[in-house]
């Protein structure tokens, strides 16, 4: 399986960088504010930019190791970028940009068809790029990127320039390259969003430093990784599947956390989604509660208290509530205590 790993330092004047971590196949998103060193951390692991120190390994080949000397240059590294403004051939047709890494790359023409095939391109090939909508050109940058054979497709904040109705077009496609190509993708963002969405590693960056790195479901739901994500924001990620719809059309789904109902999602049984349940729609009660009109309370045992969230384990899922100290202390909720998590259906984000 494709591993990235990078290991590195590199000194600007008001920001030391000092980043290390693992990007397993998958999307492993680059997370934090502006000026943190997102970009110029793909930047550096893509060849533009050579940090001081340090060590950057793909599938095995060493691309930058400053003990050894080595220093690979960009075209050398098998890495493909999609920038955010696309940065298409203006006077070529989407079938002509789509050929180009043919040019330079072995084995970069034999996956045209399936590339097309995945991305839904085959309607656009005649078509020059200032005909096409935002998102049809990041379709397109992204077929481009990965008919350059990578063995890691770098993404730099791909949906920032589009559109709300864009970046909804272009959702699904990344969704699909993320379940399809077993590549490690690298997507830099600072929207909670679509790191929720698409992400299945996360990389939190602060000020140059790796806060974190590891799975996402994971840091969603840790009293103390999950708030740097936004405090309106932060919710478990729990694994689902759709089960049969009810005589009201609401849908029974089943999850990591136990049996819940949504209201009508259009999917069909037995389609696997992943659900967002965000903290500050869960509230919490020691004993069973009655005559409530919310449909899905879990059981539940709280396994760590922080800074006014609290982590439960729901059969085999981790969740997150957002709770006052005062609610913190009159319930009792110490590790090891027993509650239910109440849960609204219209709580639940679809990701």
């Amino acid at each position: 399986m494709s591993m990235l790993d990078a290991r590195f330092t590199h000194r600007f004047p008001g920001l030391d960088l000092d980043i290390a971590f693992r990007a397993p196949a998958g999307i492993t998103a680059l997370f934090g504010p502006s000026g943190c060193g997102k970009t110029t951390t793909i930047n550096a692991i893509a060849g533009l930019l050579r940090p001081d120190r340090g060590h950057i390994a793909l599938e095995g080949c060493v691309l930058f190791d400053s003990d050894r000397r080595v220093n690979l240059p960009p075209r050398a590294r098998r890495i493909g970028y999609v920038f955010q403004d696309a940065r298409l051939f203006p006077h070529m047709t989407v079938a002509a940009n789509l050929r180009y890494p043919s040019r330079f790359r072995r084995g970069a023409a034999r996956d045209f068809d399936r590339v097309v095939g995945l991305l839904d391109l085959g309607p656009l090939l005649d078509r020059r790029p200032d005909t096409l909508s935002g998102g049809e050109k990041q379709r397109t940058a992204i077929g481009r990127a990965l008919l350059s054979d990578p063995a890691l497709l770098v993404m730099d904040e791909p949906l920032a320039a589009l559109d709300r109705a864009r970046k909804d077009e272009i959702m699904p496609w990344l969704e699909r390259l993320r379940d399809e190509v077993r590549l490690p993708i690298l997507y830099v963002s600072h929207s909670t969003d679509e790191v929720t969405r698409l992400a299945t590693t996360l990389v939190l960056i602060e000020a140059g430093r790796v806060a974190h790195a590891g799975p996402l479901d994971e840091a969603l739901a840790d009293a103390a990784i999950g708030p740097h994500l936004g405090t309106r924001e932060v919710g478990a990620l729990v694994s689902a599947r759709i089960g049969a719809t009810e005589p009201d059309g609401m849908q029974r789904v089943l999850t990591d956390a136990g049996p819940m109902l949504l209201p009508p999602t259009g999917l069909p049984e037995g389609r696997e989604l992943r659900l967002r349940i965000l903290a500050h729609e869960i509230i919490l009660a020691r004993e069973a509660p009655l005559g409530l009109s919310a449909l899905n309370i879990l059981q539940a045992q709280v396994t760590q208290v922080q800074g006014g969230f609290v982590q439960l384990r729901a059969g085999q899922a981790l969740l997150l509530a957002q709770v006052t100290e005062r609610s913190v202390a009159a319930l009792g909720l110490t590790p090891g205590a027993s509650c239910h998590a109440i849960v609204k259906s219209a709580a639940i984000v679809r990701s």
